[in-house]
């Protein structure tokens, strides 16, 4: 599975290989009677016809051949949302499609591709502040580029992680595929692997110019058949919170809730901020409880902390 290839910021996007590949997947999903049509006998490839999707959208046969092969660029919103209510489109695909349209049409003067930046020091001693729950910023390639000490060892055999490389970064998608020890932390570890995978192709379709992103799409496309048959899925998710099971090398079976709050950054960077927290009263907020007792810096009773020189 190659990633998308070059373009410089502000030209279209040869994505056409993306959108067939979604518009087929989305229509192969759908059974004609979740649409109200008959199901007939003789259907040779699951899912709706292209003929059916045209006709619920409103639109010719021919029209809608054409845009499944790629061609959706001067395609209208109008007609694009047409398509999506057809296909019961989800709120996250709807976006997803409408991002890959707008990413093949010629930008507008004075758009600007999202940077990375730095995290300001406001926002780690917010998230340092956070001393019984677990947090850590992530971009869109879900790299962790800012996290609590809790959250370090929450997540000490990703951070401890081969795969952090050089810039001791842990990356999400490069611990669940090239990691082969993520198995036994995640213990729901193929649905992680597929919501880790959703969130990178939606990103990818928000952020079409960004070289990195394709980079990374390419190494684990190229070392991972796992990842290769989940991204060819073309399964997309924009945000991605819920329950989290780890097993813990220190302190066992751990389960934890996550959400996920945008955090907006200068110059267009919008990352997220996800914090865990166990449940009250349970044997997981114990088990959290113990690992935070480890994870404390520790000082005299008798002497104050002293700031670092």
């Amino acid at each position: 599975m190659e990633p998308p290839p070059e373009s410089r910021t502000g030209d279209p996007v040869d994505n056409r290989s993306d959108i067939r590949g979604f518009l087929t997947s989305r229509r192969a999903k759908l059974s004609p009677e979740r649409v109200g049509l008959p199901t007939g006998r003789r259907r040779r490839v699951p899912g709706l016809r292209r003929e059916e999707v045209a006709a619920l959208a409103g639109v010719s046969t021919e029209w809608y051949t054409r845009l499944e092969k790629g061609h959706i660029s001067g395609v209208s919103e109008d007609v694009l949302e047409a398509v999506a209510r057809a296909l019961l489109l989800d709120e996250d695909e709807r976006t997803y499609l409408l991002d890959l349209a707008r990413a093949a049409r010629p930008a507008r003067r004075g758009s600007r591709r999202r940077k990375d930046v730095k995290i300001p020091p406001s926002v780690q001693w917010m998230v340092d502040s956070m001393t019984m729950a677990p947090a850590f910023v992530r971009t869109g390639r879900l790299d962790i580029v800012a996290s609590n000490a809790l959250c370090r060892a929450l997540y000490s055999p990703m951070f401890d992680s081969a795969t952090t490389g050089e810039r001791g970064c842990p990356n999400f998608p490069r611990y669940f595929f090239l990691d082969p020890g993520s198995r036994d932390f995640f213990v729901d570890w193929e649905e992680g692997a597929r919501a880790t995978v959703a969130v990178l192709r939606a990103e990818a379709g928000r952020e079409p110019h960004d070289r990195a992103l394709r980079e990374l799409v390419g190494e684990l496309s190229t070392l991972s058949p796992d990842f290769r048959t989940m991204w060819a899925s073309h399964d997309v998710r924009i945000r991605h919170e819920g329950v989290k099971r780890l097993d813990h090398p220190e302190v066992g079976r751990l389960e934890m809730t996550f959400r996920s709050l945008n955090l907006p950054l200068p110059q267009r960077a919008v990352h997220d901020l996800i914090i865990y927290t166990a449940e009250p009263g349970t044997p997981w907020e114990d088990r959290l409880k113990l690992l935070a007792s480890w994870a404390a810096p520790q000082t005299s009773p008798t002497e104050p902390t002293r700031p670092p020189h």
